[in-house]
């Protein structure tokens, strides 16, 4: 693993860093959006007072705070591997590329010692999960892995009341910025139940010391709706991807090809609005995780 030297010495004097993950750019968006996206990313958390680490494989080493022009490379390369925890140990031996999901960045960011990692929106329960059982690692990674995960609640192709059902049997405390309901990924809030609706980071950055002072297992989820002016309204995003669904069906594209393949034909489908709404919620997300970022590390130091 290589940790870039900036990050490596935040991290010894206990100033906050916030981890970022590297499939957004490879599997999320067209070159050059989302290298774009990615360093925009970078640069608000830097705003916030924090430091941003991009995590990706790059022939087979694992890295945490990847350069921007690595990054750029990474948002022009094709065929890089989409790695979650079953392929990190296959990629790193064969010396491949690789761009960490949500289940993989949140191992690496365990690893190198990252509480809080930005997202767009994680993986969890598909539709029609009682007959294909097609849930993601991410909702197991969330309740076995140490790290606190901002996001705009599960993607929009996935089934919400279960992604929850399942968070709850792992024991996954899942938080709400100021919504009373789990966010909705394009749109603004759902009918799903949240544990705790905080209206500050440092409230926030209390609950994850808690949990950390108990000793208590697993992440934390928080959702945090995108904002209000680039939401897209649920009739029109919902037959979007009801129709983007049907064509994956049809088509006979499963497992890990499913998101990337409905993403994309979201995005024409829409006609581009789902792209912009995607970069509004992952910038929205990066402000608030180092807002919590930096309140954590403040409460932490404080205590000598």
């Amino acid at each position: 693993m290589r940790i870039a030297p900036e990050i490596k010495s935040a991290l010894a004097d206990g100033r906050p860093v916030v981890a970022l993950e590297s499939t957004i750019i490879s599997h999320g968006m067209p070159y050059p959006r989302n290298a774009q996206t990615a360093l925009e990313v970078e640069d608000d958390i830097r705003s916030e007072g924090a430091i941003p680490a991009t995590i990706g494989i790059i022939k087979g080493e694992i890295v945490v705070g990847m350069t921007p022009a690595e990054i750029d490379d990474f948002g022009r390369k094709e065929g890089i591997a989409k790695v979650s925890k079953r392929d990190l140990p296959i990629v790193v031996a064969k010396k491949q590329y690789g761009a960490t999901t949500v289940s993989a960045t949140m191992l690496i960011a365990k690893m190198a010692g990252i509480p809080i990692f930005v997202t767009g929106g994680i993986g969890g329960v598909h539709r029609h999960a009682e007959e294909t059982f097609d849930i993601s690692r991410d909702l197991r990674e969330l309740g076995e892995v140490d790290v606190c995960v901002v996001c705009s609640g599960a993607k929009a192709i996935l089934d919400i009341p279960k992604t929850l059902e399942y968070l709850e049997t792992e024991g996954v405390s899942v938080l709400s910025h100021k919504a009373k309901t789990f966010a909705n990924f394009y749109s603004l809030s759902s009918d799903g139940p949240v544990d705790c609706v905080f209206d500050s980071p440092k409230e926030a950055a209390e609950i994850l010391l808690a949990k950390k002072d108990l000793n208590l297992k697993g992440g934390v989820l928080i959702s945090n709706p995108v904002p209000e002016e680039m939401a897209l309204p649920h009739e029109y995003i919902d037959s979007i991807v009801d129709q983007a669904v049907r064509e994956s069906e049809e088509l006979g594209i499963k497992g890990k090809d499913s998101t990337p393949f409905l993403l994309k034909r979201i995005v024409e489908l829409s006609g581009g609005k789902s792209l912009d709404t995607n970069v509004a919620l992952i910038r929205h997300n990066a402000h608030l995780g180092a807002r919590i970022a930096v309140e954590l590390s403040k409460l932490e130091r404080g205590r000598g």
